[in-house]
């Protein structure tokens, strides 16, 4: 960057391991802050050394963030203000949002720098289909919660991508494999680091496997296929779908809504309608 940059927030992806991942434009921007927002000072710490710099920087986390976030705001006006996380991407699976809103809302500049994201590298390493994907992030810890939240996205047609700990893995694969039934997954860690791993089965299988070895080291990310094909809908469910629909649109957008939903021809199902209209 030859120019300094304009006063404002700006979100820097840091790497997830390999410090190597550090963008040149997410360096320079860090050089030029006038204050880094950070998870842990010691962890951007090591960063800053890496590329030889020192900063001022203040912690921004769950704990303080209602307190600090005011003060924030107000330097942007006038200051270079960089946002980061202790790995990867800013905002994802943390509270930076609201910093980004406010930010936006007192009429400051917001730009992100983007770089390294756990989520989407682990879901390049899972060999899953990738057209959809929904992000999760950790999961309730409690069992009850935790399938509740589980059968919530199990007819969800897209990849789904969660974070987790070492401790809980086996946990987590377990009440995966219970909620969602047989499916491809994978189980990523430490992803760009010297033993990044990719260990890839069924819900049903990795579930086993984690349960008999002993919590794996480092960050977690598990990656699960999308259910298969749904079942053709019957001719009682489709009778049914086609009387709820017929209560709140006419003959025609009945079946048309109706067709869509459960992929069925339009003019049998206009057919049918007017049968059962009548």
């Amino acid at each position: 960057m030859n120019a300094d940059p304009a006063p404002g927030l700006y979100i820097v992806a840091t790497p997830i391991g390999n410090l190597g991942d550090l963008s040149p434009r997410a360096a320079a921007i860090l050089a030029a802050a006038d204050v880094i927002a950070v998870e842990d000072s010691r962890v951007t710490a090591g960063l800053l050394r890496h590329i030889g710099v020192k900063r001022p920087m203040t912690p921004y986390h769950d704990h303080n963030a209602e307190h600090v976030r005011p003060g924030l705001v107000a330097r942007m006006g006038s200051e270079v203000v960089a946002l980061v996380s202790d790995a990867g991407t800013p905002l994802i699976s943390d509270p930076g949002y609201k910093l980004v809103r406010d930010a936006r809302a007192a009429g400051h500049m917001v730009t992100t720098i983007p770089g390294p994201c756990a989520a989407v590298s682990a879901l390049t390493l899972a060999g899953l289909p990738t057209d959809r994907f929904f992000f999760l992030g950790f999961l309730p810890a409690k069992a009850k919660a935790r399938g509740d939240s589980i059968a919530e996205v199990a007819g969800v047609r897209a990849t789904l991508v969660l974070y987790e700990s070492g401790q809980r893995l086996a946990a987590l694969l377990a009440a995966l494999a219970q909620g969602l039934g047989t499916r491809e997954a994978a189980v990523t860690r430490e992803i760009t680091k010297k033993f990044e791993e990719c260990v890839t089965g069924t819900l049903d299988g990795l579930a086993r496997h984690y349960a008999e070895a002993p919590p794996p080291k480092g960050e977690i990310v598990v990656v699960v296929g999308p259910p298969g094909e749904a079942p053709p809908a019957s001719e009682a469910d489709t009778d049914a779908a086609l009387a709820e629909a017929l209560t709140r649109l006419p003959v025609s957008k009945a079946a048309g809504e109706v067709a869509k939903r459960l992929g069925l021809d339009r003019k049998a199902l206009y057919a049918r309608a007017l049968e059962i209209k009548a």
